[in-house]
């Protein structure tokens, strides 16, 4: 059976899942659109609860799960990319915390202190998975790691990597109780250039708003850091900085 009305209750529930966030995180569950987003989020072994798949756009192999076949029009209403690839995945959200995460002596974190663009969080997700970085840690964050543009930005990226939503007094308490060099980018005299700072040990890179760079909170309470440049231009888009950082990082490990 193919679902063909925009009426069916399976349509006005992933149509609210989409549309309501506050709806989505009460239901605990989160949307992924794409066969290669949707192959990921299984890859990693989140709990898929179903599938709506339509059958004249998806060339892929269809999931072992629950399936609501819907018809192209239906489809193009639901999925946020119109009509691409056919396939968008309801699955079961994952809550961790950061007393879960047990770094290893050459651990690299990423840290990015209020972000709050969900464009912005999957690009740096995209970087962080793409050069091997431990884990991003989201500090004081406003953005939902679930939000679709989260997942599409950082293309399932998400679902590969250990994400941490916690105060900066959490944090900062953290980076201590596992003696990790602090390397915050706050744009002063003292900066030492980004290739001179050592990666091969603990490290944690702190980055800011693009707007505000980072608050009060972590004046004093890393080394200071920054990319150096040769243009007129004195600073870079988040996810580019956050990119070439992490960069630095494998370059390091792997010399």
């Amino acid at each position: 059976m193919i679902i063909e009305s925009f009426q069916n209750e399976k349509i006005k529930y992933i149509t609210k899942l989409l549309t309501d966030n506050r709806f989505r995180k009460k239901s605990n569950v989160f949307v992924v659109e794409g066969q290669q987003e949707n192959e990921r989020s299984l890859q990693y072994d989140f709990e898929a609860v179903e599938f709506y798949i339509c059958e004249n756009i998806f060339k892929g192999q269809l999931p072992q799960q629950k399936i609501n076949f819907v018809s192209e029009k239906i489809y193009e209403k639901i999925a946020y990319r119109g009509s691409s690839e056919g396939i968008i995945g309801i699955f079961k959200s994952r809550e961790l915390s950061l007393h879960d995460f047990k770094p290893k002596d050459n651990s690299t974190v990423i840290i990015v202190e209020g972000v709050e663009k969900p464009g912005n969080l999957g690009a740096i997700l995209r970087s962080c998975e793409a050069f091997g970085i431990d884990a991003l840690i989201v500090a004081d964050g406003k953005t939902d790691f679930y939000n679709p543009n989260v997942i599409r930005s950082s293309v399932g990226c998400l679902f590969g990597m250990d994400i941490f939503q916690a105060e900066n007094d959490e944090v900062f308490s953290f980076l201590e109780k596992y003696n990790f060099n602090i390397y915050t980018t706050i744009m002063d005299e003292t900066s030492e250039d980004l290739f001179k700072r050592d990666f091969t040990h603990r490290s944690a890179v702190l980055f800011g708003t693009e707007h505000s760079g980072l608050s009060d909170f972590w004046s004093g309470r890393g080394l200071n850091t920054l990319i150096p440049m040769s243009g007129t231009i004195d600073s870079l888009n988040l996810s580019n900085a956050v990119a070439i950082t992490c960069y630095e990082a494998l370059r390091q490990k792997k010399s």
